[in-house]
């Protein structure tokens, strides 16, 4: 049995990796913005899960919701960094107050989230964090220029944690999602409220993105049977990608990135100064 903390559990990955935990014997501090949102999983699970309310812009409640976690299981053994919300938008449009709350939420509140388990992990030698990345964390395109940049942030963090902390006993793995059945393209979507007509390309992948919001591919439960899989190994992946989207989107990008890498050569080795 180990012990969780999940962060945005009300819908989506957040709900289907606390539920596969708690199915699978484990305690999990089930949290969400409003803690009524989450009691049916306590209701449905009374000895495995309690229920908390977790803005995770909020330090108080960060610390309350890990405070919780220690008195009602002991610690933290698995923090998953759920919680977050996308944003449509080219970047001339992007309105400076909604990108520094996405910032906020997701990449802030993910780091405020580790650096509130981290001591006592430390103290164990002990533990696991998962963030939630996305597959614009690692291929971005309009219309998710501020999103994708918020989730680029938390694969570098992550990256660096990983290294830092993997002599301390401490895990790290990135989950990267291609396109899945959630919220996140219709109820927790947010876009510019100010257009510019000249992008109308990107208005046309906003439209997209939202019609196909309930036609998805991906399964959010298999997002968290994998979550729950790669808790139990010794040495999961610093990445998963999960989606045939993702995984194309991935090797597209990096036989670019190769190409280019080849074709530059000459000029990336030419700026040293003679050996």
């Amino acid at each position: 049995m180990m012990r969780w903390l999940v962060t945005g559990c009300s819908t989506g990955f957040g709900r289907e990796i606390a539920r596969a935990a708690l199915e699978d014997g484990h305690q999990v501090l089930v949290t969400a913005r409003r803690a009524d949102a989450v009691t049916d999983l306590v209701d449905e699970f009374p000895n495995l899960a309690v229920a908390a309310a977790l803005n995770v812009t909020d330090p108080d409640q960060i610390a309350a919701a890990v405070r919780a976690a220690e008195e009602a299981f002991g610690g933290v053994d698995v923090l998953v960094n759920n919680a977050g919300h996308g944003y449509l938008s080219a970047v001339e449009e992007g309105e400076d107050a909604e990108v520094r709350k996405l910032f906020d939420v997701n990449y802030f509140g993910s780091v405020d989230m580790m650096k509130a388990v981290l001591p006592a992990m430390r103290a164990r030698g002990s533990g696991h964090i998962v963030n939630i990345s996305s597959m614009t964390g690692l291929v971005a395109n309009p219309p998710n220029a501020y999103y994708s940049s918020t989730k680029f942030a938390l694969e570098a963090v992550s990256e660096a944690l990983s290294a830092e902390v993997a002599p301390l006993g401490i895990k790290v793995t990135l989950i990267e999602p291609g396109a899945f059945r959630t919220d996140w393209a219709s109820r927790s979507m947010k876009e510019s409220g100010a257009p510019i007509t000249e992008y109308a390309d990107v208005a046309a992948r906003k439209d997209l993105i939202k019609q196909f919001a309930d036609h998805l591919p991906g399964d959010p439960r298999k997002v968290a049977e994998a979550v729950l899989m790669v808790t139990k190994l010794d040495e999961p992946p610093l990445r998963l990608l999960l989606g045939r989207d993702v995984l194309k989107a991935m090797r597209d990008k990096i036989a670019a990135l190769s190409a280019s890498i080849d074709q530059w050569e000459a000029v990336t080795k030419d700026v040293n100064f003679p050996s």
